[in-house]
């Protein structure tokens, strides 16, 4: 039995005048349940409102049924990862002060008039509470993952000097460069898994979809490096949390033109979208550089290793942490189950009550 948050509770009782004992039954998940995770229920309406608040707005094309099943099992899964780091901060003692959630929550929704806000939530059927209480889970688990994840992938200096000496001629740059990272989602079915989650648009309605849940998830603060990894269909980019490096200006510039001007006149720390006949590019400029030599002197260059070389570990980090969790948890996804036994077909109604 793991010892991560909402175990389940063992309960010895006497059997007969022998004083025999032994644990009690598992009690079976309720008929709202759509999966279990070390005893705690996530139910069809947490995965419906986390689906609402992502999904394309109604006058927007609208997904098939089966795709939209496809987004909840991956909305399914992100919360069972959810509740796996929850439960982990409540071991760890991690708490989220209540200033910094207000703060985080008028962060989140500074851009949007009042008035459009109230009319989108009252559009998704979702109140001002649900979607506070969203960003304190995501927060309360980013606040996990950068103590057990990201303070841990910072290189040592010395690791970053052997970098810059080993790939040295890599920083005499002939010409200005701009580092990038990139989201890739494409209207079509990649012919093998690109990314950790496994989430792949197969049509041009998928695709905007999720483009437009990258972008919500972007703007709730959910870091680029994740959301790349989850779910770039680049599978060699995702697989480094979307970083492509130093692009020379030459080679952005016989890039489409929508991609390559959106990335000429952005700022680093910008993020852009950029849709073109239906495939969508999710591109954020990390640093814009000069050409000439560089030298491990100047700050912009130590900060650009150390940033790169972390986000390598950040990624193999996290993923082996979260596998672990996985590992070491009691895991019942009920929804997955009912799919996956009825051949494909959308479920008619929640799945049926099985341990």
């Amino acid at each position: 039995m793991t010892r991560l948050g909402f175990a389940l509770l063992v309960t010895l009782v006497a059997a007969g005048c022998g004083g025999n004992s032994g644990p009690a039954a598992t009690p079976a998940p309720s008929a709202n349940a759509w999966a279990v995770v070390n005893g705690k229920e996530i139910s069809k309406d947490d995965v419906e409102k986390a689906y609402r608040r992502n999904a394309p707005a109604p006058d927007q094309p609208q997904p098939s049924e089966e795709e939209a099943y496809t987004a909840k099992l991956n909305l399914l899964n992100e919360l069972i990862v959810q509740e796996l780091l929850l439960s982990k901060a409540a071991e760890l003692k991690i708490e989220l002060p209540a200033a910094e959630l207000d703060k985080g929550y008028e962060e989140a929704k500074k851009d949007i008039a009042p008035a459009q806000y109230e009319a989108e939530l009252k559009q998704r059927n979702l109140t001002a509470a649900d979607m506070k209480e969203d960003l304190r889970r995501n927060l309360l688990a980013q606040k996990v993952v950068d103590q057990e994840v990201v303070a841990k992938a910072t290189p040592a200096d010395q690791e970053v000097t052997s970098f810059f000496e080993t790939n040295k001629a890599q920083f005499n740059r002939t010409e200005d460069a701009i580092r990038l990272a990139q989201i890739v989602i494409t209207p079509v079915r990649e012919p093998q898994r690109t990314n950790r989650s496994g989430d792949d648009a197969s049509t041009a309605q998928e695709a905007t979809a999720k483009a437009q849940m990258i972008m919500q998830r972007l703007k709730d603060g959910v870091p680029f490096g994740d959301l790349a990894a989850d779910f770039s269909e680049d599978g060699e980019s995702a697989q480094r949390g979307g970083d492509l490096g130093f692009v020379p200006v030459s080679a952005l510039r016989q890039a489409p033109a929508q991609l390559s001007n959106a990335v000429m006149k952005a700022n680093p720390g910008q993020v852009q979208l950029v849709s073109n006949n239906g495939a969508h590019t999710i591109v954020l400029v990390v640093a814009k550089d000069k050409a000439g030599q560089k030298d491990l002197s100047m700050p912009e260059v130590k900060e650009g290793i150390t940033s790169m070389l972390k986000n390598r570990r950040e990624q193999l980090l996290r993923a082996s942490y979260l596998t672990n969790l996985r590992n070491d948890a009691q895991v019942n996804n009920l929804l997955a189950k009912q799919i996956a036994q009825s051949g494909g077909k959308v479920p008619a109604a929640a799945p049926a009550a099985k341990p």
